[in-house]
């Protein structure tokens, strides 16, 4: 199998690493002897099979992983993927923690791999859930029960936009924190604009 060239716009990313540059490397080496195009996305290397994203090589504190798009339409025999927090939906990550562990798994991984481009092949989609079946957080439902306005900008956001702030809403335990992002977003979600817009 011919590797596939480097994309000299995203050395920058293996060449600034301070922590895991050996094993970001290597998951290189092998992603890219899977015929996959390689790009910079998100700030880090993204490889693609005729433009869409089939897997991304990101870095943490404690790990640094492969992260499949389509993951949950994956088999996963061998049990490494892993989903992140119940939130994610359609991604799934493989982490590591050294040049062995790469090594172990490195048969594995490009099986994987070639998997994730097959199912992007088939047009296979992963069934999200609607924003109607996430939990709206009771200070966000008071702010809609008292300004209709509120509650209409709300909804004529794009689904993506709902669901990110559903979700930030929700996270915290405190009523106190909840109420507090939705009263800071309110002029944002008025302005028709998303969380990271």
């Amino acid at each position: 199998m011919t590797a596939y060239s480097e994309n000299f716009k995203v050395d920058f990313y293996f060449e600034k690493a301070e922590k895991w540059k050996a094993e970001l490397e290597q998951l290189r080496d092998i992603v890219l002897d899977c015929h996959l195009s390689e790009e910079l996305k998100w700030g880090c290397p993204c490889y693609t099979f005729d433009g869409a994203n089939i897997v991304l090589i990101h870095a943490f504190k404690e790990y640094f992983a492969f992260l499949f798009f389509k993951g949950a339409l994956m088999k996963d025999p061998d049990k490494i993927l892993i989903q992140q927090s119940k939130n994610v939906q359609a991604a799934r990550q493989v982490r590591f923690r050294s040049v062995q562990d790469i090594l172990a798994k490195k048969e594995i991984l490009k099986k994987y791999i070639f998997e994730a481009a097959e199912i992007e092949k088939s047009g296979k989609k992963v069934d999200l859930k609607k924003v109607s079946e996430f939990e709206i957080a009771e200070e966000l439902q008071n702010k809609f029960d008292s300004d209709p306005d509120f509650k209409k900008a709300f909804y004529t956001l794009t689904p993506g936009r709902q669901r990110g702030y559903l979700l930030h809403f929700s996270q915290p335990k405190q009523s106190k924190t909840r109420e507090a992002r939705v009263e800071k977003n309110m002029p944002r979600i008025l302005e028709g604009k998303g969380l990271n817009d």
